[in-house]
């Protein structure tokens, strides 16, 4: 049976869903996280540092959200301050530096809208992230695994390749925000989730990803443990073949990527 739009936005909302901390643990060896945007503070929404992928290091960069309500007031429910994203972009700037390719997990339902987040400057730190990332001369590699909402999810999101969880989302907005700002009524939400076009179907006939991991709609531990052996798979193969372009290459193919969008 077909699974609705709403319905994926459901899925890839729920407490249980895997999180970023569990494919990182479950895909990499020896990940060390780093802290700090050696500005302002710690987000602790948004994960970062060095791993092995296969023998090789590589830097990875996620959005945590909790389990329960205590881990999500601790991780800001996955909602990224401006010290977050600059966290990360000093964490892609080493990469490239020490030429290593850069994987991140996007799972957010938007970068935090606070007013201490919007006076340390939210919006530069989203577009500073989008203009630094179109042109790191390494591999960048983005996974959607639930949430990939608004310039929260953007601000990770722009890499050589995108790939998406089959039922995770990618959207300019929440439903929710989209039906009370085109319908006036939030509660039209379902109808938004189907016009949005934001299940990994959808984009994939966009051409705004380039691919879909399959996955179950209630997964399982096993499930889960398979779902990380083909995102890893996925990895593996797909940086090997950007590492054999010219840094050039790979930056054109990037701007072309993103232009054609």
């Amino acid at each position: 049976m077909e699974v609705t739009a709403w319905e994926r936005v459901e899925i890839a909302r729920k407490l249980n869903r895997p999180k970023a901390l569990d494919y990182i643990n479950e895909i990499f060896d020896d990940f060390i996280e780093l802290h700090g945007d050696r500005c302002f503070g710690d987000d602790k929404s948004i994960i970062g540092g060095i791993a092995l992928l296969n023998g090789k290091a590589v830097t990875v960069i996620g959005e945590q959200k909790g389990k329960n309500v205590k881990e999500n007031m601790n991780r800001n429910f996955g909602m990224p301050q401006p010290e977050g994203y600059r966290k990360s972009l000093r964490l892609m700037k080493q990469a490239e530096k020490f030429e290593r390719p850069i994987i991140t997990f996007i799972d957010t339902p938007g970068a935090y809208p606070g007013i201490g987040a919007e006076e340390r400057g939210q919006g530069e730190a989203i577009a500073k992230n989008i203009m630094e990332m179109s042109r790191l001369k390494v591999p960048i590699i983005c996974v959607v695994i639930g949430e990939g909402s608004s310039g929260g999810a953007l601000a990770i999101g722009v890499g050589d390749k995108i790939v998406m969880l089959e039922n995770s989302i990618y959207s300019i907005l929440s439903p929710e925000g989209f039906a009370s700002i085109l319908y006036k009524d939030s509660s039209k939400a379902k109808q938004a989730a189907e016009n949005m076009k934001i299940t990994a179907k959808d984009l994939k006939k966009l051409n705004i990803i380039d691919d879909i991991i399959k996955e179950p709609t209630k997964m399982t531990k096993e499930d889960f443990e398979n779902v990380a052996k083909s995102i890893k798979k996925y990895l593996i193969k797909n940086i090997e073949e950007l590492q054999k372009l010219k840094k050039t290459e790979l930056l054109n193919q990037r701007y072309k990527k993103f232009r054609n969008m």
